[in-house]
């Protein structure tokens, strides 16, 4: 982990017997993040923030997720979030040209297909303007069915909230997360 200070202390081992149990469930064995960790210090915030989470199967591809993640925290500036999803999250099969696109390019860029362009296009409209214009929404709709569509609002809303957390709270990046890349 960074050096840096989180404006609120994360718990720190040993955990209480509930809290150790929802860690396990949640991280798989590895360490818990030091999000979960400042979160879990306040069981108001950490029940809603666990009920909040839209990381089970859900109508969207894991690569669909993914982006729509990725981006949403590029865009944030949430170097935390992005490099956890970005390091935990590789089988969402994202290339290093993809991974780059998510914070250096946009909509435009040639690596992403058309259903890709207006995924990213979404997310990018809805950080911007909180709104789907009607081109927007019609292009969208051309590859996504309406749960998908419902999918994708949710994450970009979840992640800008969780984004605000990390960069808020100025979590230090987690050791093993990927690092922002640098311009081309």
């Amino acid at each position: 982990m960074s050096q840096a200070t989180p404006r609120i202390a994360p718990l720190v081992p040993p955990y209480p017997p509930e809290i150790q149990a929802q860690f396990d469930r949640i991280m798989r064995g590895a360490p818990p993040l030091v999000l979960f960790r400042v979160m879990a210090g306040h069981a108001r915030a950490w029940d809603k923030f666990r009920a909040g989470g839209l990381l089970d199967p859900g109508p969207l591809s894991l690569r669909q997720r993914e982006i729509v993640i990725d981006r949403t925290c590029a865009l944030t500036g949430c170097e935390y979030e992005w490099g956890v999803h970005v390091a935990i999250f590789g089988p969402a099969r994202l290339s290093e040209e993809e991974v780059h696109a998510t914070v250096r390019g946009d909509a435009t860029s040639p690596c992403w297909s058309p259903a890709e362009q207006a995924l990213i296009a979404a997310v990018d409209a809805l950080y911007h303007r909180a709104t789907l214009d009607d081109a927007e929404f019609a292009a969208l709709s051309a590859h996504y069915d309406e749960a998908q569509i419902l999918e994708i609002m949710l994450l970009c809303g979840f992640y800008r909230t969780v984004s605000y957390l990390a960069n808020g709270l100025k979590l230090p990046l987690e050791e093993r997360a990927v690092r922002f890349p640098a311009p081309l």
